[in-house]
């Protein structure tokens, strides 16, 4: 009772200093928002106006107190716009730790850039970018933002604690619509319904939040939306340019998306030649499928294209064929019709691609999509196809786009499914060590490493877009020796829908082993280990989540030194937890020093007070994988 009063007593001063000040001065934050915050959010108020079907209005008025440098990045400023959306108005005002205005933004001072990377983006879209740079702390920055969108299928989303690190004072979110226009809402964590007001034609819908304390930023923990509020918002009927949709169900959401392709899968007559000088001679259809994936590889490159509604409409097969190139949506719909030509029917296929990217709200039809693959039934399985790489192989999906929901598109509408999980048993790393050891304690190592799913994702995009000596330098970087050079290294890569990847690499190691007087220590496991640990925390509040779910195997063989003899071995480990298994030994056998680690690491959810036994999980791997034997000369 006693700490509530407290906390209340605390939240009373602040609106008493805010009242007196009358201003943004930093004394008039309570001590329980500054707890753990870089940054606070004084106020921020979003108003989202749906004026038509045709034009939305988007006014987002913030003001932050920066406390240290860690919360610099909420300071800065940063507004897309493009040919459907564009920034009619900006005002920014910085601010002393006492509320008194410093200086105001100048039209001058706004830097505009091209949106995206340099080399393959053909975009209209740009960004206007401001920062006081402010180095000084406490600060306060306040902007005032307008964007007007001549469409209505994009809605923003509200999260008025965006992040760990930042406290938030107020925020508010408000949407405004014709009274007869239905939008939808999906709320996170946050138990309140909106409060609901009609003016003359309108509806106004209104979100708000106060006193946020900041939230402590926790490995491993869930998404932000299973955390700190948020609300998720879409349009039930929408329009862009002169496409009009609905996102009301997945299967509305799909008939739009198949009306932006529609019809602009005719191919040439020469492309079509060819489709069938490849696949007719052929009878089974996943070679068909792969060899028709490899010609649409050799003849065409992904060209990022970001133009109008070019965001969304996919070029047509006459212009990829014609200029060779294409984003995401034209080689999708390129390699659909090549399939089509071959008598094998394929699905558009909308995903949201990245490697931290696997969730989205099946149950919230609404756009959560940034890529666009191609599914092929086959009989009773099922090839996908990642059209904008040149390199991977036909039915393989890397760790972009495979283990997550995805909408296929046909004429009938939109269907979610899922791609493939690749887990524990497709995740395998099987690594052999013959090594010999010199006098001075310096190392001559062979290894043979078999990478296989999406443990093989990184090496084979170093061996397919890198030269030799990049790759070599990349070798450099990464292997955890002091002092060492690589010989030797060769790939060998099966590109398969099960693809696997063979590395050879001979290392020269200087100063591997310790020697002290007439002992020799080494530690036995040479290249595998575990790189870091997880720090302690006696209070977890959030829920533990592991992704990547893989199998490890290390079998080493060193030459023992003639002249010398062991004297300890590291202790054998056989360590089994909810989140993986570990097992290590170490043997003298017929003058070797015979090594064998194998580690499995599950991924999933698991509760809180587990987060203990992971930290400790972990610290037993990471002293394990670096125990030392020790060797005495006779």
């Amino acid at each position: 009772m006693k700490t509530i009063l407290s906390v209340l007593l605390m939240l009373c001063f602040t609106s008493f200093c805010y009242g007196v000040d009358g201003g943004y001065a930093v004394s008039g934050i309570s001590p329980l928002l500054r707890m753990n915050a870089n940054a606070v959010i004084r106020l921020e108020e979003v108003t989202f106006n749906i004026k038509s079907l045709k034009e939305t209005v988007r006014t987002n008025h913030y003001v932050i107190t920066v406390l240290n440098e860690k919360g610099d990045r909420w300071a800065e400023f940063s507004e897309y716009y493009d040919n459907l959306r564009s920034i009619e108005s900006m005002e920014g005002i910085l601010y002393d730790p006492f509320g008194k205005v410093i200086r105001k933004v100048k039209k001058k001072e706004l830097k505009d850039y091209k949106a995206g990377s340099e080399g393959t983006f053909i975009d209209d879209g740009r960004v206007k970018v401001h920062n006081f740079y402010q180095r000084s702390y406490p600060y306060t920055i306040e902007y005032t933002v307008e964007i007007r969108n001549k469409s209505s299928m994009f809605f923003p989303m509200w999260a008025p604690r965006p992040a760990a690190g930042i406290a938030v004072e107020k925020s508010t979110m408000k949407v405004i619509c014709p009274a007869g226009y239905e939008f939808r809402y999906k709320a996170f964590m946050y138990n309140e319904e909106p409060v609901v007001s009609f003016e003359k034609n309108t509806r106004t819908t209104f979100w708000s939040a106060s006193n946020l304390p900041a939230i402590q930023k926790e490995p491993q923990a869930p998404m932000w939306h299973e955390i700190s509020a948020t609300v998720l918002l879409g349009p039930g009927d929408f329009q862009v340019n002169d496409f009009k949709g609905s996102m009301n169900t997945w299967t509305d959401f799909g008939r739009f998306i198949y009306s932006l392709k529609a019809g602009r899968d005719i191919l040439p007559d020469n492309i079509k030649q060819e489709v069938h000088q490849i696949a007719d001679p052929v009878a089974d259809i996943r070679e068909k499928i792969s060899l028709l994936y490899q010609y649409m590889q050799r003849n065409t490159h992904y060209v990022s294209i970001q133009l109008g509604i070019g965001g969304w409409q996919p070029f047509d097969a006459k212009y990829v064929a014609a200029n060779r190139y294409g984003d995401c949506k034209a080689l999708v719909n390129y390699m659909s019709a090549l399939l089509k030509e071959a008598g094998i029917p394929s699905y558009y296929t909308l995903v949201l691609a990245g490697r931290d990217s696997r969730y989205m709200t099946a149950e919230f039809p609404s756009q959560q999509f940034n890529h666009v693959i191609l599914c092929v039934p086959v009989q009773q399985d099922t090839m996908w196809l990642e059209c904008t790489s040149q390199t991977l192989p036909a039915g393989y999906l890397s760790d972009f786009t495979a283990g997550r929901s995805v909408l296929l598109v046909d004429e009938t509408g939109g269907k979610l499914v899922r791609t493939p999980d690749y887990g524990i048993n497709e995740n395998l790393q099987t690594r052999y060590i013959n090594a010999s050891l010199k006098e001075d304690g310096s190392l001559k190592v062979k290894a043979t490493t078999n990478y296989r799913g999406l443990l093989q994702d990184n090496l084979h995009g170093l061996i397919n877009n890198l030269s030799g000596d990049k790759v070599k330098e990349y070798l450099h970087e990464q292997l955890d020796f002091f002092t060492y050079d690589v010989d030797r290294f060769d790939y060998k890569e099966e590109k398969t829908a099960d693809p696997f990847i063979d590395e050879t690499l001979d290392i020269s190691v200087s100063h591997y082993a310790s020697v002290t007087g007439k002992r020799l220590f080494i530690v036995p496991n040479i290249m595998t280990r575990l790189s870091q640990k997880l720090s302690a925390d006696s209070i977890r509040r959030y829920p533990v989540e592991l992704g990547l779910a893989y199998r490890m195997t290390d079998s080493v063989e060193i030459d023992l030194l003639p002249g010398y003899e062991p004297e300890s071995l590291p202790a054998d480990m056989n360590l089994s937890t909810p989140f993986g298994t570990y097992r290590a030994a170490t043997r003298i056998t017929n003058g070797k020093i015979i090594y064998s680690r194998r580690i499995e690491k599950y991924g999933g959810k698991f509760p809180a007070d587990q987060y203990q036994q992971l930290v400790k999980f972990q610290e037993a791997i990471y002293k394990a994988d670096r125990a030392r034997l020790v060797l005495v000369r006779k």
